[in-house]
């Protein structure tokens, strides 16, 4: 018991003895903090006292399209315990190939009456993709934020990272390290962030059609990708995620090319552990918490009957320069 009241004060930030008075039912303790406290029962898999047990704790769908990518673990950590703190749980769901599909979430959370949705990296990004439970959420009026850049007309909020900024960023690091022949590895063509950096690195500088390489957001994606730039001849290479960056770094060295003293590689998203590779990613750091945060209270204005208007909040990049990037091989 001491060891949960403990764990429970530190997620929410009270002290143990406002926890206990929650949990015992006892005056003394503000609607929000009492709401914070049981959603992080619940978000910690502690059972709720038997007294509390037939309050409904208010649920927020957390939908995003993957785990493997490191960064989506990291916007879920921020996010999840921004909503605990306003007494929201967060309810996860992610999608595996083959398994439940995005659609399928956005139905089974209506049927649990869920508070509101928060969408990262999801099928609202892509151009191609079908919308039509967007437009399910709109019509039952379910608060939706969405995280990094959307299709045009779904009338979400939106928090994201500013794609051409961070492609300004890479390029004219790269640029200052002599390299003349840089390339692009980006997502589908439909993918709304990739297009964005597309039309960035076009505006910023001499960008071939040869040097524009699309995959999946993989490090198989990347690999094959940047193989096809390496053969262009292309010695600096912007990749629009990590993994996607540790994907390159691979085929330069299936290559014979070493990293960076012959191919030169920068990243996106600055997800955890890109400072321990080998060498460690340069890559354009998104300010994953201060979106997050951005994020939940967009949502929690929502739910609170606040009117949000349907903008897009752009967020400043950062360029973390670290041993994959260095001068342009001499001729």
């Amino acid at each position: 018991m001491t060891r949960r009241l403990a764990e429970v004060a530190k997620k929410v930030g009270v002290s143990e003895a406002t926890v206990s008075r929650v949990l015992n039912g006892k005056p003394g303790v503000s609607e929000a903090t009492r709401q914070a406290v049981l959603s992080t029962l619940d978000v910690l898999g502690y059972e709720r006292p038997t007294q509390l047990r037939g309050e409904r704790a208010r649920l927020v769908g957390l939908v995003l399209p993957e785990l493997q990518n490191p960064i989506f673990p990291a916007f879920a950590e921020v996010i999840g315990g921004a909503l605990a703190q306003l007494g929201l749980t967060p309810v996860l769901c992610t999608q595996t190939k083959g398994g439940v599909s995005e659609a399928d979430y956005v139905e089974l959370l209506l049927q649990q009456q869920v508070s509101g949705v928060v969408f990262a990296g999801g099928l609202y990004a892509q151009a191609d993709a079908p919308h039509d439970h967007y437009r399910q959420l709109a019509d039952r009026n379910i608060p939706v934020v969405l995280v990094n850049a959307a299709i045009d007309h779904l009338g979400f909020p939106a928090v994201s990272c500013d794609d051409a900024v961070a492609v300004e960023q890479a390029w004219r690091h790269l640029a200052s390290l002599g390299h003349e022949r840089i390339g692009l590895v980006l997502g589908p063509a439909d993918h709304i962030p990739s297009a964005r950096k597309l039309a960035a690195a076009q505006a910023v500088g001499d960008l071939p059609e040869a040097h524009v390489a699309r995959a999946m957001f993989s490090i198989e994606g990347g690999h094959a990708a940047a193989t096809r730039l390496i053969d262009q001849g292309v010695t600096g290479i912007i990749c629009a995620s990590d993994p996607l960056a540790l994907g390159a770094i691979r085929a330069a060295r299936r290559r014979g090319l070493g990293v960076p003293s012959q191919v030169s590689v920068v990243g996106y998203d600055d997800s955890a552990f890109m400072n321990c590779t080998e060498p460690p990613l340069t890559t354009v750091r998104q300010p994953i918490e201060a979106m997050g945060r951005a994020a939940v209270e967009l949502l929690n204005a929502q739910v609170n009957g606040t009117v949000v208007a349907p903008d897009e909040l752009l967020f400043e990049p950062e360029l973390v320069v670290r041993g994959s990037t260095a001068q342009a091989p001499r001729p």
